[in-house]
């Protein structure tokens, strides 16, 4: 099992690296397939598919996911300030689109049901499109997005080193027991460490950006301590709804919620961060 697992994180790693570094529409392609996985992953953890049958609102949901990440792709060729207003037009959008279903197929679905496929929207399709924004939108995007990834899996291997070693405390007993304070503590301080030698090492040698060591250090412990609510959150869901993963799409992992529930969260986190720092 750890062996399957370890070759699969080293796989998604590579793949991780080779789509970001891509970038362009094949990114946003990607991101897109991922974000509909993850969406019918949340709704299926949920309950919202009986019996194995996809239902309207995951069909709406799904539908409304390619939409945006085309108007958020097409925008964002045109004016980088448009796509504040894309991300918000398709916020409203998909909304309306989930109201009209609930009233048109009344009594089918209830008021929770719909605001579960709204939450599951927000959660997954229009978090994750955050790194494409940030890839593709800032001008020096393909140095600045592996914040998101340092924050997230750097953080969480921080955190599984330093509990491993001298975790004593359990942060959340009832959530996750194997998670500990002093690894809490050491996924932060080594985000921040990590932001900190990419800056001095890479964003302030090979872009036209230039952060200093705090704003980096303070981006990545607010990026790490995000990222750890993103993981405990989605191992709520599946504590709510008693399931044990969200998938088997990756071996040795569970499904795309899985695997990227700190990184779904983290991806806007920075890019706020980076906009109101630059």
């Amino acid at each position: 099992m750890f062996r399957t697992r370890l070759i699969s994180g080293v796989l998604l790693v590579i793949a991780a690296l080779a789509v970001i570094m891509t970038g362009g529409y094949f990114l946003a392609a990607v991101l897109m397939l991922i974000s509909v996985i993850a969406y019918r992953e949340l709704m299926g953890a949920c309950g919202l598919r009986s019996a194995g049958k996809t239902g309207a609102l995951e069909i709406t949901g799904c539908i409304m996911t390619v939409l945006y990440y085309g108007m958020i792709t097409i925008s964002l060729q045109k004016d980088f300030m448009l796509v504040y207003a894309a991300v918000m037009i398709g916020v409203v959008v998909t909304f309306l689109v989930f109201l009209f279903v609930y009233v048109f197929a009344f009594p089918k679905y209830q008021a929770n049901q719909v605001m579960t496929a709204v939450f599951s929207f927000l959660y997954a399709p229009l978090m994750l499109s955050f790194i494409y924004l940030l890839r593709e939108g800032l001008t020096q995007g393909r140095y600045l997005v592996w914040f998101v990834l340092l924050c997230s899996w750097g953080s969480d291997t921080c955190a599984y080193a330093v509990g491993v070693l001298i975790g004593r405390h359990k942060m959340t007993p009832k959530l996750s027991p194997k998670k500990s304070v002093e690894g809490a503590i050491g996924g932060i301080v080594g985000a921040a460490l990590l932001c900190m030698l990419y800056t001095q090492l890479v964003i302030n040698v090979y872009t036209y950006e230039t952060f200093s060591l705090v704003q980096a250090a303070l981006l990545g412990a607010v990026g790490a301590i995000v990222s750890m609510v993103g993981d405990l959150a989605a191992s709520a869901i599946k504590r709510d709804h008693d399931i044990k993963d969200y998938g088997k799409l990756i071996p040795g992992h569970g499904g795309i919620m899985d695997r990227f529930d700190s990184v779904i969260v983290t991806a806007p986190i920075i890019f706020m961060g980076i906009v109101l720092f630059l």
